[in-house]
């Protein structure tokens, strides 16, 4: 059993809920500054919901993808296509986490007050986010669906805590995300560029070539910059020069991203993708809450 659990949480990469954990983090102490108190019960549940959905999204993404990773040299070896793991465990998988998210979501009703729109937006918002994995059969901005998902973390996070009171905030913050994400993306997904147009599948990469997709990608993390700058007078009074000294740092690990990847290198994707992207994600929420803690 610990094997099998230990191959689902290797098969769902489970390590990689840091990319999306710390934005919807950094939105709750932006939305419990503004509420002027914490509640570990508000964050126990953002836990427990951003576990539980992404592991679902997760694990729904590779049983769609199952007969193309096989096909795929870069992916054969992934825990479904190599036997590992059979699709029969992995929807039993889906499921519970699937069920475990809406669960969770209850934990927003035993705040004081209560708040609902955890429960009411679970289903819409665990639909969009696996709709994903089916985005790549007919549109090449399957990136940007992927951003729109992760958009969801900070934005869900603010309305838990929030309701739908001062949510531009959060969406100010989940635009920077949805950009972010939509640009690390392409990055990764040019690796795979010829297995996509021999496949019939759509990717901004196979649709306009490495090179555009850089360069398309490049744009994407200029207006992740740009928004973040934005962010700091929509959250002003809470954000300041401590913020914005973060804010430029995830600039220069943005364009050191790009430095590694260049059209006819692509040996450093994996590098730019699973490092860089970490440092900016935990980077700039503990930044957050060191401008929380000291102010000014």
């Amino acid at each position: 059993m610990w094997k099998q659990l230990r191959s689902l949480l290797e098969m769902i990469r489970f390590s990689h809920t840091l990319f999306a954990l710390p934005f919807a983090l950094l939105s709750a102490a932006l939305a419990w500054r503004d509420q002027g108190s914490f509640s570990g019960l508000q964050l126990l549940g953002i836990l427990l919901c951003m576990v539980f959905a992404r592991s679902a999204a997760m694990a729904f993404n590779r049983l769609s993808d199952r007969d193309i990773d096989a096909i795929n040299p870069r992916t054969a070896q992934r825990h479904l296509p190599a036997g590992v793991l059979t699709p029969v465990q992995v929807w039993a998988f889906t499921l519970l986490c699937s069920v475990g998210f809406v669960a969770s979501t209850l934990t927003f009703l035993a705040v004081e007050p209560p708040n609902p729109w955890p429960l009411i937006l679970s289903v819409p918002v665990l639909a969009f986010i696996c709709a994903y994995s089916v985005t790549k059969h007919f549109t090449a901005l399957a990136h940007f669906w992927l951003g729109a998902s992760l958009l969801l973390a900070p934005v869900s996070a603010w309305i838990a805590i929030r309701g739908l009171e001062g949510l531009p905030v959060a969406f100010v913050l989940g635009l920077a995300v949805l950009f972010w994400v939509a640009g690390f993306d392409i990055f990764y997904a040019c690796q795979d560029v010829d297995f996509d147009r021999k496949a019939k599948l759509h990717s901004i990469p196979a649709w306009l070539g490495v090179a555009a997709s850089l360069r398309v990608a490049m744009v994407c993390h200029l207006i992740m910059v740009l928004l973040l700058v934005a962010l700091y007078w929509v959250a002003s009074p809470y954000l300041g020069w401590i913020y914005l000294t973060g804010v430029f740092a995830v600039a220069v690990l943005l364009g050191f991203e790009h430095w590694l990847v260049r059209p006819d290198d692509l040996t450093r994707v994996n590098q730019a993708f699973f490092q860089v992207n970490g440092v900016v994600s935990v980077g700039l929420f503990v930044i957050v809450l060191l401008q929380l803690a000291i102010g000014g």
